[in-house]
């Protein structure tokens, strides 16, 4: 039992270490990020968020904090996640490719102004690197929540929040907290309580 022990404890130590070294590192993109979607959705755009695995329940999740409310009562913001319509998602798989299921959804529902959010632990995930790909072509401001070295999405994204880790339960953890905090800036930001 002290192994196990032991392996919890650094689990933890480990998952507070990174995301202190992401903030130390990335304070700045993650507040230009912030500033980004407040601005988007002040004028009347929208947040689409996809992933794949973990990362399509994160992108449901920080949709839902959009939609429904983070920690204050207040109005419901845009905010779609691309994951959840399992008839979309095959009929696109099927009749073209899995690396399509995000892009086509992105021309269908996305406009100019819009932002899309990507997270992918490893940042080369062919249906984000290629959603990303459509966003831009479209003029949709592209958010990157990656991990390792950021992979192609780093460099796609106009806005690039790369977790310093190889480990994917470890960059998951952050990414949820990135979340979060990014939801509870935007709604302080929109909603005047903060600055």
């Amino acid at each position: 039992m002290r192994a196990v022990k032991e392996e919890i404890l650094n689990s933890f130590k480990e998952s507070g270490e990174i995301k202190q070294q992401f903030i130390g590192e990335s304070l700045s993109s993650l507040v230009a990020t912030i500033r980004a979607i407040v601005q988007a959705l002040e004028a009347g755009n929208k947040v689409l968020l996809f992933g794949n695995g973990g990362s399509a329940a994160d992108a449901q999740h920080i949709a839902a904090e959009f939609v429904n409310r983070i920690s204050m009562e207040r109005p419901p913001l845009p905010a779609l996640s691309l994951v959840t319509d399992p008839s979309v998602l095959t009929s696109i798989s099927n009749d073209y490719s899995f690396s399509e299921v995000f892009a086509k959804q992105i021309k269908a529902l996305g406009k100019a102004g819009d932002i899309a959010v990507g997270i992918s632990t490893s940042g080369n995930s062919p249906n984000l690197v290629r959603a990303f790909e459509v966003a831009r072509e479209i003029g949709i401001t592209t958010v990157a929540l990656i991990g390792s070295n950021g992979g192609t999405m780093a460099e796609l994204a106009d806005y690039a929040l790369i977790v310093p880790s190889s480990k994917t339960p470890r960059i998951q953890e952050a990414h949820i907290t990135i979340g979060h905090v990014i939801c509870e800036m935007v709604e302080r930001l929109l909603f005047r309580l903060s600055t």
